[in-house]
């Protein structure tokens, strides 16, 4: 744990949320700063900085988290799909330094629209 992180202290305890799910490794809990309806952090509850970090063992609860917290999601919501984001350092516009995935649950024309950055030109998927 890293004194100053949020999300560590969010997985202790000393910063209120809402969780979604938790388990042994991860906990979900709906995002402070909310792009969608329901955003949604998944965060590993030992601080890793990046997807480098976090132990390939993991990988499997990690995916059972992410697909549990987005089950819960697209029934509480009525989503009609979903993304799944992980950024990882500066140039991959990861703000907080401890591992975490956004999940957003969507809904056709919620005006969120997602962009891939491709050197100076913003590339649409």
């Amino acid at each position: 744990m890293e004194k100053d992180c949020v999300f560590c202290k969010i997985v202790k305890g000393e910063v209120p949320c809402e969780k979604i799910w938790e388990d042994d490794n991860f906990i979900s809990v709906f995002d402070a700063h909310p792009e969608v309806e329901g955003h949604s952090l998944i965060i590993s509850k030992k601080h890793f900085e990046t997807v480098l970090d976090l132990p390939s063992s993991l990988g499997t609860e990690l995916l059972d988290c992410i697909k549990k917290t987005s089950l819960k999601l697209i029934e509480k919501y009525k989503a009609e799909g979903f993304n799944i984001i992980n950024n990882n350092f500066g140039a991959g516009q990861q703000v907080v330094k401890h591992f975490h995935v956004h999940v957003l649950p969507r809904k056709k024309g919620d005006g969120l629209r997602l962009k891939l950055m491709d050197g100076e030109k913003v590339v649409s998927r």
